[in-house]
């Protein structure tokens, strides 16, 4: 089988329910040089997600089961938390915490949201500050959520928290710089190994009988927000994304020399295009970027320059009005009360309405 006909395979399951916006009546198992008659969308996306899939590192394993295990309970006021722990491949378990708020439950479901965090060097700390355990105050932002009436699920990513080194021999970046070197050597990228996880993330939250699965967005800041633009274009389960702080585009990097997480680099993909293309993958469906104007990670002309590539995108695909953004004036790399206020109403419109 050649590995055009081996991405395709791959691609049927996402690409069914519009994983880049447009709807696919099928994709053949073989006769891969015939596909493009059978594919309702626009053909340059779809040799885009193809190219971004192989650059990232190949088809991703069939999903194996979640066996999730629920460790222990915390009531609080107006909501609960539930520590547990799910599979995202043989042997390697994610912990997580579910925020669910009062009276939401079988019955009577809600939307449900995944919150991945920041990196900010705080190994330490991953899913404990979105779930309002630690950290910043300002980052809390699956219990806000949940207090918005959200089933949230608040996800460590891999170096972070219960996911640095189990043998305790790397330490802090260090460790990100092996996990990341490890999946390089294996013809892959951290960035695939990132989306798979956050798949099986989302796989989880739509198991659970108080989540409506026709309602379910995600939000980060910094890296999370990498991690929201990253998922997007292979999970069409996802009917609202938004990402605060974080959209730095290889011109940037390059031109300005900025180190940042190693979720970032997706190998060869300059062949094909800068981050704003990935990104644009994500449309038609909702999606809201926020940006402060002097955040040194993600430098404001090339934002900007972003910001007009994957609205054009929208615009040809005559969803102009789901992609929306906001740059702050006079903030840096930050989650601002108007950034907030923004996040709050758009998941709003899409999700509960």
């Amino acid at each position: 089988m050649s590995k055009k006909d081996s991405l395709l395979i791959h691609l049927r399951g996402f690409l069914r329910s519009s994983a880049i916006g447009i709807a696919v009546n099928s994709i053949p198992n073989s006769n891969a040089d015939n596909y493009s008659e059978e594919i309702n969308m626009d053909s340059k996306k779809k040799e885009l997600l193809i190219s971004l899939v192989d650059c990232l590192g190949g088809p991703w394993p069939e999903p194996c089961s979640l066996e999730p295990t629920i460790n222990k309970r915390i009531n609080k006021e107006g909501y609960h938390l539930e520590f547990l722990n799910y599979q995202v491949e043989e042997n390697d378990r994610v912990p997580a915490i579910l925020i669910v708020p009062d009276r939401v439950n079988e019955k009577n479901p809600a939307p449900g949201v995944v919150v991945w965090h920041q990196h900010n060097g705080e190994y330490h700390i991953g899913k404990s500050e979105p779930a309002g355990m630690a950290g910043s105050p300002m980052h809390h932002t699956g219990v806000a959520l949940a207090k918005e009436g959200y089933v949230v699920l608040c996800p460590d990513a891999l170096c972070f928290e219960e996911r640095q080194d189990p043998d305790k021999k790397i330490k802090d970046s260090n460790y990100e710089y092996f996990e990341f070197l490890r999946y390089i050597v294996e013809g892959k990228s951290m960035a695939w190994k990132n989306i798979l996880d956050m798949r099986r993330a989302i796989d989880f939250l739509v198991s659970r009988p108080e989540v409506d699965q026709e309602k379910i967005g995600c939000y980060g800041h910094s890296m999370g927000s990498t991690h929201t633009w990253l998922l997007g274009p292979h999970e069409p389960r996802l009917k609202a994304l938004l990402g605060n702080c974080c959209m730095a585009t290889y011109s940037a990097i390059d031109h300005k020399k900025i180190i940042h997480c190693s979720s970032n680099y997706v190998p060869n993909w300059t062949d094909y295009g800068d981050i704003p293309e990935i990104v644009s993958l994500i449309a038609p469906r909702p999606l809201h970027l926020n940006f402060g104007e002097n955040d040194e990670g993600s430098p404001i002309e090339y934002v900007n320059e972003g910001i007009q590539r994957i609205a054009q995108v929208y615009e040809e695909m005559d969803a102009k009005e789901n992609f929306t953004s906001f740059v702050q004036e006079g903030v840096g790399h930050v989650l601002s009360d108007e950034m907030w206020e923004k996040t709050k109403r758009f998941f709003n419109k899409h999700l509960k309405f």
